[in-house]
């Protein structure tokens, strides 16, 4: 878990609109994540769930960004901080489609998204609602769910997230219409977008009775602290440093907890007093350095002052050590411990202490598995994931370094999780008792033994390397691999700066960067690979590099010139024994990278490097394929008295990007054919057919054959090709002379016609099976007639194919451009008919338009 990503931050500029909210001063700037906290809880509530996100938009458009939280701790998110627009992920394509999604439990999520329960291994369930506003999506609902409650009818769950997402656009759009610049205008929908780090809304939670108080007079209008020493011992502060603003009370806060803190506020203002508030403030730091929090409540009333001012005097109380609770506690037989959302342990009675062997002020604030070395198995904190995702009990059994078996129960919450330690017998198979074992203790002795069954521990997982192998598989081209790899490394990992290189002809040259100053990396363009550079290093050694502090990569390569960075990491990447380029990360704080987090990104670099290789030969062959395609098709189609002619063909982006669409204008001895085809599949293969048919086709119209003969005659050729691929064709013949024409169709979408007064139809020709099925299918023909100044489409179906939706929308929605495009130019009337898929960046299918205009008064 990362603690650099969870620092305190400041301001968002990302997440701020403008306007005046409930409870803010005149001139405050709420945030956007106060238009979400209401109703994502208020869906957590009506669903009977336990935790519940909002998504936004990115700024660029590409990716979700969590933006906040409640009742789940950030960190066990981490990895889903910010997913691609594009992934195999619910919240991804509750996004794409516009579409609620329920996923009921495990069994479900697995068959819809593999690659989500790839690293999430849990049993939960989720539901998904898109959020929109002003007509576009600006966001997903998503609402965690224990899998083992009640099954939910689908029904009653779209209509409560309907409810909370109704609320949430409203507010949403209030928000909008506020921002700076904005007022007045439509585009409510502008600026809400989210490129920082998410915050942590606390669902309610009953308040605990604590020993610690401090009491406090908080300026509401000034936002002035003041408090005695207690209050000031609480926050972690000493008198004589403190200057009494609210932004050093901010600073002490958790970050998670810091929308608590300002909403705070806003009760006092709108209730005139404040009612057990709940963070969590920087405690001091342990042995180790590290951060850690301690839990208060805030409590208080509004009191009149002589000017028109409002002071609220209240109370901070330490709830970590709760005399009734503490009392019961310690009477129990077990032990007993308590961790926060994020695991952090927050209280452990004395029998806990005894038999972790640990006090509790070497444990409060810490993970367990950080503090105790015979925890550190990921293990451990797999078990503390699974029940806090799933919400369900969880039990094992660890060796402590005694010899001694201690049972563990996990029992979740929402607020997290309540756990039972206590002394149990050697599992079936294991050795009793081990080496540093005291012998005074008897063998396999049992104390307070659970009536739950325990299970034994399991391997633990490294989920950001399966979570990025799954990912990984699914990327293709290299673009698709540097992009795949840095929306998973930098949310995971909390790095703020990324940088992939390759090797070529023995220099370094730049793939892909985020988050870097403009022309920072300019200077490292090319460099050899002798250069004294760390990412050079790290290729050319074959090892990863860690610098923990500029210090400390000062110091290492003196005079390098460095950014506003404070850590990173370089990471060679090779594959199969070649070296293929590094990776850069960058962090904005100084950072310590624990033996696991080294482990994972040089595992995670490996497995960049694999994908980058394979994407690279893949990028290689495909554009030896575009080549061969781009030269069968027509390079200019010839100049006909009478007609303007034009050709369009675009790729599609997955796969090969080739195909087997084609089209031609060919002479003939009544005039001039007007041909094109779409053989199946994108392959080599397939541009090789089509280069055959079109040859066919062209041989065959160009020796006087009519329009049926030369349909049959290619339709027999690629029967006997045996190419065991189908093709769909459009043939229609034109006299320019007199426009009379007539049509053939094999399986093909349906020609549109312009008429001169702009009228378009779509031709419903007579039609045929597709070529190759039958090699003796007839292909009847269908006469028409063309007005001077008409305009003739063909098109393949990937033109009109939309996902969503069946393809005779899509022809609609063609031919109501071709109607409404007025152009004196068939090239620009072209570039309208497929600017729409041009704009495509997911493009499933080929494109390919020939269009045609008789006797037209425009020009080219």
């Amino acid at each position: 878990m990362d603690e650099s990503a969870a620092a305190p931050r400041g301001e968002r500029p990302a997440g701020v609109l403008g306007g005046s909210g409930e409870g803010e001063r005149p001139g405050d700037t709420p945030r956007i994540e106060d238009a979400l906290a209401e109703p994502v809880m208020a869906a957590v509530r009506n669903l009977g769930g336990y935790g519940g996100l909002v998504y936004l938009r990115s700024r660029d458009r590409r990716s979700l960004v969590l933006c906040v939280v409640t009742g789940v701790s950030r960190s066990l998110l981490m990895p889903w901080w910010r997913v691609p627009v594009g992934g195999t992920l619910p919240m991804a394509e509750a996004y794409r489609r516009g579409e609620s999604l329920w996923l009921p439990d495990e069994r479900a999520t697995m068959l819809r998204f593999p690659q989500f329960t790839a690293a999430l291994p849990y049993s939960f369930a989720s539901a998904h609602r898109p959020v929109r506003v002003g007509g576009e999506p600006v966001g997903v609902l998503v609402v965690l769910r224990s899998a083992a409650r009640e099954p939910l009818d689908p029904r009653a769950v779209r209509a409560a997230l309907d409810d909370a997402g109704r609320d949430m656009e409203e507010r949403l759009a209030g928000f909008a219409r506020r921002a700076p610049g904005r007022a007045g205008t439509d585009a409510v929908a502008y600026g809400i977008e989210y490129e920082d780090q998410p915050v942590g809304v606390r669902l309610p939670m009953p308040s605990a009775r604590a020993v610690r108080v401090g009491m406090v007079e908080w300026d509401l209008d000034g936002d002035r602290w003041s408090g005695d020493d207690d209050a000031l011992s609480l926050l972690g502060v000493a008198r004589e440093g403190f200057g009494g603003t609210m932004a050093e009370v901010a600073s002490r806060v958790s970050p998670d907890d810091l929308y608590e803190l300002r909403a705070s506020r806003r009760e006092a203002v709108a209730t005139g007093q404040i009612r057990s508030r709940h963070f969590r403030v920087l405690d001091e730091a342990g042995e180790d350095g590290g951060i850690r929090y301690r839990p208060v409540e805030l409590w208080g009333h509004v009191v009149p002052t002589r000017g028109a001012g409002r002071l609220l005097v209240g109370a901070l109380v330490d709830t970590a050590g709760g005399v009734t609770a503490a009392e019961a506690a310690e009477r129990l037989p077990d032990g007993l411990f308590s961790l926060d959302q994020d695991g952090r342990v927050v209280y452990a009675n004395r029998h806990c202490q005894e038999l972790l062997g640990c006090d509790l002020e070497h444990l409060l604030g810490h993970y367990p598995w950080e503090v105790l070395t015979w925890l550190r198995d990921p293990a451990y904190e797999d078990h503390y994931r699974a029940a806090m995702l799933s919400q369900e009990p969880v039990s094992y059994l660890a060796h402590d370094p005694d010899g001694d078996w201690l049972g563990f129960m996990l029992y979740p919450g929402v607020h997290g999780l309540t756990g039972r330690v206590f002394r149990t017998g050697a599992p079936a198979g294991s050795r009793a008792g081990g080496a540093g074992r005291d012998p005074s203790k008897a063998t396999g002795t049992v104390l307070g033994a659970p009536s739950e069954p325990v299970a034994t521990t399991r391997a633990g997982a490294l989920y950001h390397v399966v979570q990025m192998a799954s990912v990984l598989t699914e990327a293709v081209t290299v673009k698709d691999v540097c992009r795949a790899v840095a929306e998973q490394l930098l949310p995971a990992f909390g790095a703020r700066e990324i940088a992939l290189n390759t090797v070529r002809d023995g220099r370094m040259y730049l793939l892909w960067e985020s988050g870097y100053p403009e022309g920072f990396l300019d200077p490292f363009e090319g460099v050899s690979l002798d250069s004294r550079l760390p990412g050079v290093h790290a290729l050319t050694a074959r090892l990863p590099l860690f610098f923990e502090s500029p210090e400390e990569l000062v110091g290492a390569y003196p005079g390098i010139v460095l950014d506003r960075m404070r850590a990173w990491a370089f990471l060679p990447l090779i594959a199969s024994g070649h070296p293929v380029g590094s990776c850069i990360l960058g962090w904005d704080a100084p950072r310590r990278f624990t033996p696991e987090e080294r482990s994972a990104l040089t595992a995670l670099g490996g497995l960049a490097a694999q994908a980058m290789e394979r994407a690279r030969l893949y990028d290689a062959e495909s554009a030896v394929a575009r080549g061969l395609q781009e030269g069968l098709l027509p390079h200019r189609l010839p100049a006909i008295e009478g007609l303007l002619s034009t050709g369009r063909y675009l790729p599609g982006t997955q796969g090969m990007a080739i195909g087997g669409d084609w089209y031609d204008v060919i002479r003939t001895e009544r005039g001039v054919a007007l041909v094109i085809g779409d053989v199946e599949g994108h392959s080599v293969g397939a541009a090789a057919v089509m280069g055959q048919l079109r040859s066919a086709a062209h041989a065959f119209a160009a020796s006087g054959r009519t329009p049926q003969e030369v349909i049959s005659h290619t339709n027999r050729l690629l029967a006997e090709l045996e190419a065991e691929v189908f093709a769909t064709c459009c043939y229609v013949e034109l006299d320019p002379r007199t426009g009379h024409a007539l049509a053939v169709r094999a399986g093909h979408p349906p020609p549109l016609l312009r008429h001169p007064d702009g009228r378009a139809e779509t031709l419903e020709l007579a039609g045929g099976v597709m070529l190759g099925v039958h090699p003796e299918a007839v292909y009847p023909v269908t006469p028409l007639t063309l007005s001077p100044g008409s305009v003739l489409a063909l098109y393949t179906d990937g033109l009109v194919e939309v996902p969503g939706s069946d393809i005779d929308t899509g022809i609609r929605a063609v031919r109501r451009c071709l109607a409404r495009s007025r152009t004196g130019s068939v090239e620009q009337l072209a570039d309208r008919l497929v600017g729409a898929a041009r704009r495509t960046e997911d493009r499933p299918d080929d494109v390919a338009l020939l269009l045609t205009a008789y006797r037209w008064e425009g020009g080219r």
